[in-house]
């Protein structure tokens, strides 16, 4: 909906337009109201394209003046334009681009500044070992795939997964999707070959179609207002399962999915589910409350990779009660391997808004380089700020690993490190189908782990590509699936995912490395 439909209420001391609540939590009140106000009543160096954003909820931090500040001068919202960009899709119809992006500048965001710093808060906790992250969803979200019980099943696998790891690490476990919005994807070569014809890559349905001819693969700019439309849709429904009581810690019997009932993960986690329930029930019996919102709701936040910056600049905001930029459509973001150049667009582009960032880190990776890209992103060295999320298989792990702790340690930077397992293991099958196996992926996160142990320092959280539906796409697990079985029900129109009773399975082995962490800093003295 462009905001010409919206309805608008006037008043005099801001000569604001309010929002209606379609296009706020669903839970939306007082403190939930969104305000556009014309820039030009709002002091500021840099004059944006895109309008002034106050999206502030009571329960949200506002930021502090001592510890964040605007962007340099030398920022703005376009000034990416000016490096170069790897990644980006060459679409041919470059006034249709243009009209798309001023359409999508005149919508609401889709997320607000102060959930945003709400979970930079907690990656800084993190960082310091006082929480844990968990991060998953898709490779890359579909529109043929868009519907509400694929987005309940892998936010309810999430759900199962959290408080596995809450009940072994014994600390906040948080909830962020790579969901609403993780639509493009990179790729090795900008053009495809079959049979003597060449087309450009499919680079995910904001961008173009996965059907081999021509309409399909050209880059068409009004995908992205789809990509836009499903991206809110998404979130609405995340945050009424967040919120309405379908996340209350009473129903966590009932989250477990049909297909992992009958199995070892599904055993075990019921198990666990009972223990809850006897907690609960002692809780109640001394007279704590189990309806406290601490027990019926839960926090859930999104991110994606930040690749197609036409997108992104189209849904930054300035946030008028900091004066400072997000990039509103979702809450995190990150660069990924081959889009984290020093001096390129995306890394110019990220350095100016202030989401919590990730920064995707292979073997490649060099330490210098990596402190550099720190720096750069930020230079005020703000906890939570930058996740570093590694992707390099096991060996690699403990081989290049321990150099990019201590590089950013010496630096004294405060870095939040993240284990992504899935894209330093991709092989293909004997079919030619691409896959992982579920032994190489527990191998890197058993050597994330060892290393961080090795080091002193702290394993702050798992990044995953996994969904709720019963797939077979990842070989391996205790359902043990073969080369054979992958055709079956294999999916994925991107790269392979962990299905619900694998990512159950990881999990469970998470918690114990979590558990013996917490037995060993804290020994029990008798």
């Amino acid at each position: 909906m462009q905001a010409r439909s919206m309805a608008l209420t006037i008043t005099p001391s801001t000569a604001a337009f309010h929002l209606p609540n379609q296009f706020l939590h669903p839970t939306a009140d007082a403190n939930h109201s969104v305000f556009i106000k014309p820039t030009s009543i709002h002091p500021h160096p840099i004059k944006p394209r895109s309008p002034t954003i106050s999206a502030v909820n009571s329960s949200y931090p506002r930021p502090s003046s001592a510890t964040t500040t605007p962007p340099s001068k030398s920022w703005s919202i376009d000034s990416w334009k000016s490096k170069k960009a790897f990644q980006l899709p060459e679409y041919p119809d470059k006034a249709a681009l243009e009209s798309v992006v001023k359409t999508l500048e005149t919508f609401p965001p889709i997320v607000f500044a102060g959930e945003a710093r709400k979970l930079e808060e907690r990656l800084g906790q993190a960082a310091l070992g006082n929480a844990f992250l968990l991060q998953g969803g898709d490779c890359a979200e579909s529109f043929k795939e868009f519907s509400a019980n694929n987005i309940r099943d892998t936010f309810r696998v999430l759900l199962q997964m959290s408080v596995v790891l809450m009940f072994g690490s014994q600390m906040p476990v948080f909830k962020v999707g790579r969901m609403a919005g993780q639509f493009a994807k990179p790729r090795s070569d900008p053009f495809e070959e079959k049979d003597g014809v060449k087309l450009p890559s499919y680079r995910g349905d904001n961008v173009n179609g996965d059907a081999f001819d021509e309409e399909s693969r050209t880059p068409d700019p009004h995908r992205m207002i789809r990509a836009y439309a499903q991206s809110a849709a998404t979130l609405n429904l995340l945050r009424a399962f967040a919120t309405g009581g379908y996340a209350a810690m009473q129903r966590i019997s009932q989250w477990n999915l049909d297909f992992t009932e009958h199995s070892e993960q599904g055993d075990r986690y019921r198990e666990l589910a009972n223990r809850v329930d006897e907690a609960l029930g002692f809780m109640d019996a001394c007279g704590l409350t189990a309806d406290h919102p601490i027990m019926t709701t839960t926090e859930f936040w999104t991110s994606h990779e930040c690749l197609l910056l036409p997108y992104e600049q189209a849904l930054t905001r300035e946030d008028s009660t900091s004066g400072l930029y997000y990039d509103c459509s979702a809450h995190m973001i990150w660069a990924g391997e081959r889009t984290r150049q020093l001096d390129g667009a995306h890394v110019e582009f990220l350095r100016g808004v202030s989401n919590p960032l990730g920064i995707k880190v292979s073997e490649k990776m060099d330490p210098n380089e990596l402190v550099k890209l720190i720096d750069i992103l930020n230079p005020e060295n703000r906890p939570g700020r930058i996740t570093v999320i590694t992707r390099m298989g096991a060996e690699n792990t403990r081989v290049k690993l321990p150099s990019l702790i201590r590089a950013a340690r010496n630096a004294g930077q405060i870095v939040t490190w993240v284990s992504d397992p899935m894209h330093g293991n991709t092989i293909k099958a004997p079919c030619g189908l691409k896959t992982r196996s579920f032994d190489s992926i527990r191998a890197e996160v058993r050597a994330f782990f060892d290393v961080h142990d090795e080091e002193g320092s702290y394993p702050g959280g798992l990044h995953l590509e996994m969904t709720g539906q019963n797939v077979t796409e990842c070989i391996g697990g205790s359902r043990t699936i073969t080369y054979n079985d992958l055709s079956s029900r294999y999916h994925t129109h991107c790269d392979p995912r962990l299905n619900a009773s694998q990512s159950l399975e990881l999990a469970f082995i998470v918690a114990e490395r979590l558990r013996k962490r917490r037995i060993s800093s804290h020994p029990l003295h008798i």
